[in-house]
């Protein structure tokens, strides 16, 4: 008969969904990463709420759990790799939905050269090509952390493992050629 639990949104949807501005934000949004579909902007953009809203509550208090609370927001979000070493809390209001959209496995994938394009790289996830730490991930908007960023490498189950792949010398030849022009 199906799970008995009532699933909940992983997201809230605008309070005004047919801006034309809001309406071509997300449009550029899910055509430079690649997204299925606009729920995964709105996703993102209900976690950066959440942060916002975790700042904007813990600048007004004064107490000592709301001095604890905000050393752990700070340190959940320098190891996400949204805030550099040493932030404010005021910081946290000025991050915007492209800067965790770049923290996403599918963005790192295809940053490091592991894939040609966004779209190869979020295939090569979801076809579970790929690891993080020897563990498989296959779901594309995983949050890569700082410690994380270096252990994303092919899944030894992978066919792609194999350094002699069709796909893996595409990947090296364009690595190869963009050496050069960045030593310019």
């Amino acid at each position: 008969m199906g799970d008995p639990r009532r699933l909940k949104k992983k997201f809230e949807t605008q309070m005004h969904p047919w801006r034309a501005a809001n309406i071509e934000i997300e449009r550029e949004l899910k055509k430079e990463y690649a997204l299925k579909n606009k729920q995964e902007i709105w996703r993102m953009d209900s976690l950066l709420r959440s942060f916002k809203n975790q700042a904007k509550r813990l600048i007004a208090l004064r107490t000592a759990q709301a001095d604890k609370e905000r050393t752990q927001l700070l340190q959940r979000l320098q190891r996400i790799g949204l805030l550099s070493t040493g932030a404010k809390l005021d910081a946290v209001l000025g991050l915007t939905t492209k800067t965790i959209m770049e923290r996403r496995l599918q963005s790192f994938v295809f940053r490091r050269g592991l894939a040609r394009t966004m779209k190869q790289a979020r295939q090569l996830i979801t076809h579970n090509h790929l690891a993080v730490g020897g563990k498989i991930v296959s779901a594309p908007s995983y949050i890569v952390t700082k410690a994380e960023e270096e252990l994303i490498n092919f899944s030894p189950r992978s066919p792609l493992f194999n350094q002699e792949h069709p796909e893996r010398a595409h990947a090296e030849k364009k690595e190869k050629t963009a050496e050069p022009a960045e030593i310019k």
